[in-house]
């Protein structure tokens, strides 16, 4: 058996194709497009791609992106509050996003509490994920929600299905757990301290990892017919001193297994930029009184 493929990178090109016609509509009734301001400190060359990539793709779609700011790796905590406070303001500004992760010296946790959560295009502010917590409509973190986007585009039913979740950080682990919750799936989420991994993904009808380990699962550890779900992202480099990326799954001997996995690059990835445009225009509309 070879698993379907669960295409992000199409799903993405035509929800951003989506998202260019309603803005486009949109900007016949009202008088200004969604903005989106991406904040960057420093020159963390990953970081860099990434921010890149978030205004190409908004820009893409329409949303205008020109209150965005690459500021210096010296800047302090409080200059870059001050920065949040005026986009919080700026009545053209609908989502706000701080590029992670940020210098040494600026508290990350302060930093997204200070944004907005209307306009925390993110979905990280505590707001937010009490919204999510409580089932209440709100900005969804962006990788859980591109998560269950691809999972619904395949038909894939949740109810009653038993899902581990491989990582608990709150940029994906927790939150993608409170969703398959939310589908009424069976959530167990897995850590660095669970006991016996292998026997609980085996145990799984969906697994998602989310770890930052390469290759940690393999199909041995995967029920046959399950599906997967590879956000990891991590740069390794072979013998031949050449780097590519991979996920935390071992693709050639998962994809022989399960009924359905995504590839690393290719799956997740692009889902969550998409979803962070998505989250702009959803704001957008809610200010506008669309």
């Amino acid at each position: 058996m070879s698993a379907l493929l669960l295409d992000g990178k199409a799903l993405a090109a035509r929800i951003q194709a989506e998202l260019t016609h309603e803005v486009r509509s949109l900007q016949e009734r009202f008088p200004r497009p969604p903005g989106l301001a991406v904040l960057w400190v420093g020159d963390n060359p990953a970081s860099a791609a990434y921010v890149g990539n978030k205004n190409r793709s908004g820009a893409g779609v329409g949303i205008d992106i020109s209150k965005g700011q690459h500021l210096p790796a010296t800047l302090s905590e409080a200059e870059l509050l001050a920065i949040v406070d005026e986009l919080n303001a700026d009545a053209s500004v609908d989502g706000i996003l701080v590029q992670l992760p940020l210098p040494e010296q600026i508290d990350s946790n302060r930093i997204l509490d200070r944004i907005d959560p209307d306009k925390d295009v993110d979905g990280l502010h505590p707001t937010n994920l009490g919204r999510l917590v409580r089932g209440e409509p709100g900005l969804r973190s962006c990788t859980p929600a591109g998560v269950m986007r691809l999972l619904a585009e395949a038909g894939i039913d949740l109810a009653g299905k038993t899902a581990v979740v491989l990582g608990r950080s709150i940029l994906v682990g927790k939150p993608v757990a409170l969703m398959l919750l939310e589908k009424n799936a069976t959530v167990i989420m897995a850590h660095s301290r669970t006991r016996d991994l292998a026997a609980l993904t085996r145990s799984a009808d969906v697994v998602v990892a989310a770890v930052g380990k390469p290759g940690l699962v393999d199909g041995a550890m995967i029920k046959p017919g399950a599906v997967v779900i590879d956000v990891g992202i991590n740069r390794i480099t072979d013998a031949a001193g050449k780097s590519r990326l991979v996920g935390d799954v071992d693709f050639a001997s998962v994809r022989e297994v399960a009924s359905a996995i995504t590839p690393v690059p290719g799956g997740v990835g692009p889902m969550t930029v998409t979803m962070l445009l998505a989250n702009t225009v959803q704001s957008y509309r809610r200010r506008v009184g669309s």
